[in-house]
């Protein structure tokens, strides 16, 4: 398990952009289940939408790709800090299945489908209450600051 600042440490990414609050399972080499609290207080909800929020699906995928990120630094043994940053390159196959609405808890899974050159290949999800809501495969890119 880690927490805020334990992800941190594998992530560049800070407030109000950091979409990983927790994770409760990793597999080296293979999988991880990190989790979002999405609240009412989100800077993105001012604008979409004030009278009906949800959160929106490019930042759903961004919080997959950050789970996918951390599997990736974890199991490559680097930080950012090693001067390796991980770029989001593409996301292939993408659907969305239901909205995510202030309350829900978003469960994050990425399974590392290949690695190669330093380019990796997730295949991610994104379920709350166990339903899905997004689903992609999300391609990173490992490389020099």
């Amino acid at each position: 398990m880690l927490d805020v600042n334990e992800i941190r440490r594998y992530l560049p990414h800070r407030y109000p952009f950091l979409l990983v609050d927790r994770v409760v399972e990793i597999n080296l080499s293979e999988s991880i289940v990190a989790y979002k609290n999405v609240t009412v207080n989100e800077p993105f909800f001012n604008g979409h939408f004030p009278d009906h929020p949800v959160m929106p699906g490019v930042l759903i995928i961004e919080a997959m790709a950050q789970a996918a990120g951390i599997l990736g630094f974890k199991t490559m043994d680097k930080t950012p800090e090693d001067g390796s940053i991980y770029y989001f390159v593409g996301a292939d196959n993408t659907r969305f299945k239901r909205p995510v609405v202030p309350g829900d808890q978003l469960q994050l899974e990425a399974k590392i489908v290949r690695e190669s050159r330093g380019i990796w290949k997730f295949d991610c999800k994104a379920t709350v209450d166990g339903e899905l809501a997004c689903s992609a495969t999300i391609m990173c890119a490992d490389r020099k600051m």
